[in-house]
């Protein structure tokens, strides 16, 4: 009795499961593929994009053993086959070798191909290291889906009829490509990148000068002064054998002291460009409104944009930059209550004007917040700052909104390394004692694209 028990146990067993997986032989027939979403069933695809998730159609798809896309290997859920239909979903991983296949491999190790393409994005271009590069320094384009190959080699493109030498390009990784300029790059031209999978260009260019507001080596648009200190304090305008491009603005310098707490030391760590040279009615005669040195009307779509050397003898440990643009009513070079000749009422010179709670938004630059500690290891890097990014108050404190309402309010500049703070009290992270050099030129503005 106990073994016809045991037998009948085990008839049962197997009857319990009708539906287990079985693969089949033979060879597998796709027929289409349509997305796995019941709602979009009717739809055919001959293309997918990474990760999405895809049904094949057909017969005997329970041969299926293994199944690719190009050369990537897409994970098979038996639990998601049948005799006809097949849900997969496509690799994330960017094929090395690019067919614009699907190969099905069965038991027997044959290979069924099947005409399929996987979409992957064309290049994002973010930035520039440094936009103004001297011929033949290394440089690198950051962004993603660089992706090159050998039947397909990615290209840098410089405006409609230059294309960086092959031999310039260093490496090439998914999201940066390391080159050295040419002594031949175009100047002032729009640069792009393609790939077998498109072509985009980036919002830079190269020797930029769009927006140009300080170069602090020619004069400003119509003007004949070349634009530079114009406040209460003057920090060097210089040029050495570290210059980028002639002169360049320094703040700070090695005999410079900023505390761990990034105290109060505009003597020594704040740019100041006033507009205004105290006439009444105010002129702004060779001191122009930086509104009129450049145009800001579509200002939120646009970004502050400068070069900056940090040198490694002299790192940045301490003391925020923040960077600071004002309206004639709040900021001036001349006496309060004098009117301009656009009607505008001046808010005088003052050092008050940016740190009144709630009223200025400025961005809040501090590169050293990460490690502690920043420097540029001795070259020069081009630094972008989106201008609706601008919405830090003196303390750190977001704002949650811009307070540009026109473009004169972007008629003063400052930029000052202090941590602020209301009462003691600030968001901003303190750091370590340092004597910083922070030398900084091209200051402008530029669309984001």
């Amino acid at each position: 009795m106990l073994a016809l028990a045991a037998v009948g146990t085990m008839f049962t067993s197997c009857e319990d499961e009708p539906d287990k997986y079985e693969s089949t032989g033979g060879h597998p027939t796709v027929y289409y593929i349509r997305p796995a979403a019941v709602a979009s069933k009717d739809s055919l695809l001959v293309s997918a994009s990474m990760e999405q998730m895809i049904c094949l159609v057909g017969d005997n798809l329970r041969s299926i053993m293994e199944l690719y896309f190009n050369d990537q290997k897409a994970v098979l859920n038996t639990s998601y086959i049948t005799d006809h239909t097949l849900i997969v979903t496509v690799p994330k991983t960017i094929p090395s070798n690019v067919t614009n296949k699907m190969y099905m491999i069965t038991a027997d190790k044959d290979t069924i191909p099947y005409d399929f393409s996987v979409t992957i994005p064309g290049p994002s271009v973010v930035s520039l290291s440094n936009e103004w590069a001297a011929a033949d320094e290394e440089v690198t384009i950051t962004g993603d889906y660089f992706l090159d190959y050998e039947n397909s080699p990615l290209t840098i493109n410089v405006g409609k009829n230059y294309t960086v030498p092959r031999e310039n390009i260093i490496s090439i990784t998914k999201t940066a490509i390391t080159f050295r300029m040419p002594a031949d790059m175009p100047q002032h031209e729009e640069i792009s990148v393609t790939t077998i999978y498109g072509t985009t260009k980036g919002s830079f260019e190269y020797m930029d000068d769009r927006g140009m507001l300080f170069d602090f080596d020619n004069p400003y648009p119509g003007g004949s002064d070349v634009l530079g200190n114009n406040g209460w304090h003057s920090r060097p305008i210089q040029s050495d054998d570290t210059s980028l491009s002639g002169n360049y603005m320094m703040l700070g310098g090695p005999a410079a002291s900023m505390g761990a707490d990034g105290g109060w030391n505009d003597g020594d760590f704040s740019f100041e460009y006033w507009a205004g040279n105290w006439a009444d009615p105010e002129t702004y005669a060779g001191r122009p409104r930086l509104n009129d040195v450049a145009d800001f009307t579509d200002w939120n779509n646009m970004s502050l944009k400068f070069e900056m050397r940090v040198p490694s003898s002299n790192p940045w440990q301490s003391g925020p930059m923040q960077i600071i643009f004002g309206g004639p009513e709040v900021i001036s070079q001349g006496n309060a209550g004098v009117k301009d000749i656009y009607g505008a009422t001046l808010g005088g010179a003052n050092n008050t004007w940016f740190h009144e709670q709630g009223k200025i938004g400025r961005a809040i630059y501090m590169p050293f917040k990460a490690s502690g500690s920043y420097d540029t290891g001795d070259k020069w890097v081009t630094v972008t700052i989106p201008l609706s990014s601008f919405t830090l108050d003196w303390d750190g404190n977001d704002l949650k909104k811009t307070t540009f309402t026109k473009p004169s309010d972007f008629a003063s500049l400052n930029i000052f390394m202090v941590r602020g703070n209301y009462d003691d009290k600030t968001v901003l992270p303190e750091g370590a004692d340092c004597h910083p050099v922070v030398q900084i030129d091209n200051i402008r503005v530029v669309p984001n694209k």
